[in-house]
């Protein structure tokens, strides 16, 4: 079997590439070599699992200009990262803002496609906390946890086009009492979108890429439509592309439109809509097996003909293709597809009003509705005609909405502030079996449904709940300057959220029992005091100090039936056994950052401390078809780490970025599962490596602007006892831009009308690199034994290259 090479590269600031060859399946291979003596097989615990059926594993520079790809603002409290509009700009076209954080320190952005818009695979991680632990938000209106099948936001892809995003602020501590969050144990990024210009006219950006990809964005601007600048833009932006292996079409649209109204001379009312619309053929989840015996290219079946769906059912009845009879479970190791859809609209209207010269009072009313449907195609589960296969889906809902005000008080030497946030969220969690046809004498009898299309008329409701919660946080903090450079921050939040769950149903037919889910039942988070300190202290010309203290806690998770570590996820059993033991998670975080700052240097390290606990982790045993599952508390992770960071600017326009990243972040106890003991205590937290190097070069020449960007990953830990690691690796990418006449220059327009105009072009993974981007989308398995067979990794892109073409009129 042809082995597929993974590329472990060194890029330099003097952009000297030195490169050594691993096999990235032999790799794989060497970490259950040397990982300890087999235990007896347990079914992993599980995360959000979305194609698999298992509901299984536990989951759990200081500003330099826009020539730097991330610069870094300082508040009075806490350290916050500013992700520049520039930064976004030199990514490729329609790729995810988040991509551009991957040059932060004790950042780490993954995605399993090029531009990074798979809801599926997309994960990001800060200082040793995932996604579902960091809070966003839009414009201040809260985007919820980031999760796929979110159950109570949006993926911030959804929320805004990239070109309509004017930045991100990323808050690196928990302690961002104001942010609209109820999960931001880990941090937060509040997204900010562009204003509609007061001039006419508009953007128009067609952009081209490998593996037949197109993106179109289209924006127009009114312009002041009177004398006090009333004005708004509409945009539309389309993005299409192909999977790079397998089969199948990744697709999304956005229509956006944005209106302000000034109030006065100092205040506004602005209101902003977005409706987005995705419909996407996921990559198939791999396993250390599969990418040990098979390598790295085998996908789904579907690929859009008969012939795939035949596949897939001669591997329902035990004929599978060529090389699948080496794996351990090959019934489980590809289904026929796994696709996802999901529509929804969102919008806010915000009031931001200065009273005074001192007073200050912004309101925002928010409101948002989302559906969706992603499935996979079980061979364990056969339609009434008489096919082995049916297509499980899950349709979870959402419409929720809120109100968030705040008001700021400047007197004297203090900045005063203090705001309430309520949301009201109904969340819908079904999931539904679809026929498929059968297949007589190698006919397919009837229409094989489209993935991407609607499925309509179930035969089975295998699981519901529905979900309703009410939401209240309130903050107040102050920040004091007794002397111009020193700054003492004190706040605290209170949070309280009551979350219910009922109408719960469970299939008999298909789990094969007859227990209930949990329904009717409710519990609440009532934390009054979270506190937030901070202080801030600038001395001598160029250097700064600052020390930042939090507490912060989070409310229950929520979802589909043993689908996360929702305690409400589970049969009724289980619940009432771990209800009493059950308690939110909370984190305290404590950390200590210096900087240095002067026109040719800029330099910072962050060192912190965090004590995670009452970690609440789903433990399962039994059939891997219909597991025993219960969410339990499992005790807490403590994570120390540090940052540190340096940029350069020898000559104009040349900057020069290294950063390094140190987390020691381990599991506190062990894990004891149907009386065997698990040694994850000491162990690094799973899917986020310890370590991390990165360096970037950007060169803005006359016209001309160019970077180039390396980023070396240590191992990640793929189980929780610490058995199973993917391999560390780099990865690089650089891009090109020619403004052939900037939006900025004077002058006459090109043609007449054309006041901008910019060519780009991207190539990422450089090497082609062929490594492991996403880690634990399924959950994490406990063991090797456990883990060497589990699907919960993808693999990211090759070689990859975009060219664009940009408009400004």
């Amino acid at each position: 079997m042809k082995k597929k090479l993974a590329f472990t590269c060194s890029l330099l600031v003097t952009t000297i590439f030195s490169c050594d060859i691993v096999t990235l399946s032999d790799a794989l291979a060497r970490t259950v070599k040397k990982s300890a003596a087999a235990k007896p097989s347990v079914t992993p615990s599980a995360a959000p699992a979305a194609h698999r059926k298992r509901a299984t594993g536990p989951m759990h520079a200081s500003g330099g200009g826009e020539n730097v790809s991330v610069s870094v603002r300082r508040r009075s409290a806490p350290a916050h990262i500013l992700v520049s509009k520039a930064a976004i700009e030199r990514l490729a076209p329609g790729m995810n803002p988040m991509a551009a954080l991957n040059q932060s320190p004790g950042v780490n952005f993954q995605s399993a496609d090029g531009q990074g818009t798979s809801t599926w695979s997309t994960q990001i991680f800060m200082h040793g906390f995932a996604q579902s632990e960091v809070g966003m938000t839009l414009d201040d209106m809260p985007l919820g946890e980031m999760t796929y099948r979110n159950y109570n936001g949006v993926n911030p892809i959804l929320a805004s086009a990239p070109e309509n995003v004017a930045g991100i602020d990323v808050s690196q501590s928990a302690g961002a009492e104001d942010v609209a969050s109820t999960n931001n144990l880990g941090g937060s990024l509040a997204y900010r979108t562009i204003d509609p210009s007061h001039k006419l006219g508009g953007s128009v950006q067609q952009g081209f890429g490998s593996y037949s990809n197109y993106h179109t964005f289209v924006r127009v601007d009114s312009g002041d439509l009177n004398s006090i600048g009333t004005r708004f833009y509409v945009s539309y932006v389309r993005n299409d592309q192909q999977k790079w292996k397998g089969y199948g079409e990744q697709f999304q649209q956005q229509v956006s439109a944005k209106f302000i109204q000034p109030v006065a001379e100092k205040s506004s009312v602005t209101a902003y809509f977005n409706y987005y619309d995705l419909h996407e053929n996921v990559y198939q989840d791999m396993s250390p097996e599969i990418l040990q015996k098979m390598g790295n290219k085998i996908d789904y079946y579907y690929n859009g003909k008969n012939s795939g769906y035949l596949t897939a059912i001669n591997a329902a009845k035990g004929i599978y293709p060529a090389g699948y009879e080496k794996l351990s479970d090959p019934l489980d190791a590809s289904y026929y597809e796994g696709p996802t859809n999901e529509t929804g609209y969102l919008g806010y209207i915000k009031s931001d009003l200065t009273l005074t010269d001192r007073i200050k009072w912004v309101t925002t009313a928010y409101g948002h509705g989302d559906s969706q449907q992603t499935g996979w195609t079980s061979p364990y589960y056969g339609s009434p005609n008489g096919s082995p296969l049916s297509e499980i889906v899950k349709e979870p809902g959402i419409r929720r909405f809120g109100i968030l005000s705040r008001v700021t008080y400047d007197i004297a030497k203090n900045h005063i502030g203090a705001g309430v946030w309520y949301e009201n969220n109904s969340y819908q969690s079904p999931m539904y079996a679809y026929s498929l046809p059968n297949v007589v004498n190698g006919q397919v009898m009837g229409s094989i449904p489209n993935p991407l299309g609607h499925y309509s008329n179930p035969f089975d409701q295998i699981f519901n709940q529905n979900y309703n919660s009410n939401t209240f946080t309130a903050f107040v903090n102050d920040t004091y300057r007794p002397i111009n450079n020193l700054a003492l921050h004190f706040g605290f939040k209170s949070l309280l959220s009551t979350q219910r769950v009922g109408d719960g149903h469970l299939s008999s037919a298909y789990y094969g029992n007859n227990d209930t889910i949990t329904s009717g039942e409710s519990l609440t988070t009532a934390k009054a005091f979270l506190p937030h300190i901070g202080v801030d202290y600038r001395f001598l010309k160029h250097h700064e100090i600052y020390i930042d203290i939090s507490e912060n806690a989070r409310n229950y998770m929520e979802s589909g039936f043993k689908l996360s570590a929702s305690p409400f996820a589970v049969t009724q059993e289980a619940y009432n056994a771990s209800r009493n033991s059950i308690r939110p998670e909370k984190a305290w975080t404590y950390a200590i950052g210096y900087r240095y700052s002067d026109p040719l240097m800029d330099a910072s390290v962050y060192a912190y401390r965090t004590n995670f606990s009452n970690r609440l982790q789903q433990i399962t045993a039994g059939s891997v078809i219909n597991p025993i599952s219960a969410v339990e508390n499992v005790g807490g992770v403590t994570m120390n780490g540090v940052d540190a960071q340096y940029v350069i600017r020898p000559i104009s326009h040349l900057a020069i970025s290294n950063s390094v990243s140190y987390n020691h972040a381990t599991y506190d106890n062990n894990i004891t599962q149907q009386g065997t003991l698990y040694h994850t205590k000491g162990q690094q937290v799973v899917n986020y490596p310890r370590f991390m190097y990165k360096a970037n070069l950007t060169y803005d020449w006359r016209s001309l602007s160019f970077y180039i960007e390396g980023i070396y990953l240590s191992h990640r830990n793929y189980d929780y006892s610490g058995q199973l690691h993917v391999p560390g690796y780099w990865l690089s990418n650089l891009g090109l831009q020619w403004h052939v006449k900037k939006p900025s220059d004077k002058g006459e327009r090109l043609g007449g009308f054309v006041k901008g105009l910019t060519l780009s072009f991207n190539l990422n993974n450089i090497t082609n690199q062929t490594y492991i981007a996403t880690m634990g989308e399924n959950g994490n398995p406990l063991d090797s034994a456990s883990g060497y067979s589990y699907q919960s990794m993808i693999l990211g892109m090759p070689r990859t290259a975009f060219g664009s073409i940009r408009a400004d009129f």
